[in-house]
């Protein structure tokens, strides 16, 4: 491969998941303040006033961080994923590490959680990239996982101007093309 391929991060969709954040972080707020109002609520489990207050204090919490997250993201000059002939460098989400190298991916596998895909990028070390974490939420977060899908990487296109299933094709075409070379 001789060229760079570069992706830029969308601000429409940063907006978009900004915009949902703040809504639910609201929701949450209100939850929280008015757990006491669910005492005759259909849900039996909602009628609990902690289980109303603990939802609403996970709401504001994730996100919260989901919109600062996204709010970073939208003033972050750094191009949202490059295809080289070094490997991926991913700047899309949270648990990003930058440069993953082709010679160190064994496979990437595609999974979809509810409506969301995204690519599971499994390497021969994970802890070389867990390491390379430059926080330890994100580290954290990279765990988190490694524990559910068996590796700490993973890459999506809701931050990014592309449609997943071109994304999907061309990581898999320069993952064919690079695998061996080097």
């Amino acid at each position: 491969m001789q060229e760079k391929i570069e992706i830029p991060l969308s601000k429409n969709k940063l907006l978009l998941g900004i915009g949902g954040s703040i809504l639910f972080v609201i929701l949450g707020v209100w939850l929280f303040t008015n757990a006491e109002s669910f005492q005759e609520h259909s849900f039996r489990i909602l009628r609990n006033p902690m289980v109303s207050k603990g939802v609403g204090i996970l709401s504001i919490l994730f996100f919260g961080a989901t919109g600062i997250f996204g709010f970073k993201k939208l003033f972050d000059k750094k191009v949202g994923l490059t295809i080289d002939s070094n490997g991926i460098t991913d700047n899309s989400n949270a648990s990003s590490v930058g440069l993953i190298e082709w010679n160190d991916i064994t496979d990437i596998i595609t999974k979809q959680v509810m409506s969301t895909k995204f690519l599971l990028i499994n390497v021969t070390n994970p802890e070389k990239y867990i390491e390379k974490a430059k926080s330890g939420m994100k580290a954290k977060l990279m765990r988190s996982n490694m524990k559910m899908y068996g590796t700490p990487l993973s890459i999506t296109s809701n931050t990014l101007k592309y449609d997943f299933g071109k994304l999907e094709q061309l990581i898999q075409t320069e993952f064919e093309r690079n695998k061996n070379v080097g």
